[in-house]
C-alpha cells in the first residue's frame, strides 16, 4: 500500500494494490474508488482531503461522545 498527498491540490491517493485503474467510480464529489478488472478496489481518492477527513474524526469523535479540544491548524 502506497499513500501519497498532493498539499497543493489537497488530494490524497491510497494506492491499494499496485495494478491499473480499469474503472473509476465517483462515490460522491470528494471520494473515487479505482478498480481494476476484476472489480477489486486498487485506490482511492480523497479531493479536499483535509478537510474531508479531519471533519469525518470529529464527527466520529462526537459520535462516540468523547472530549476534545480543537486548535487553528496552520499549512
Amino acid at each position: 500500500m502506497k499513500v501519497r498527498y498532493d498539499p497543493v491540490g489537497d488530494v490524497l491517493y491510497i494506492e491499494v494494490a499496485h495494478e491499473k485503474a480499469a474503472e473509476t467510480v465517483e462515490l460522491d464529489e470528494d471520494l473515487l474508488i479505482d478498480y481494476d478488472e476484476r472489480g477489486n478496489i486498487v485506490g482511492i481518492e480523497v479531493w479536499r482531503a483535509r478537510e474531508v477527513l479531519l471533519g469525518e474524526m470529529l464527527k466520529r469523535i462526537k459520535e462516540l461522545g468523547l472530549k476534545f479540544e480543537t486548535a487553528e491548524v496552520e499549512g
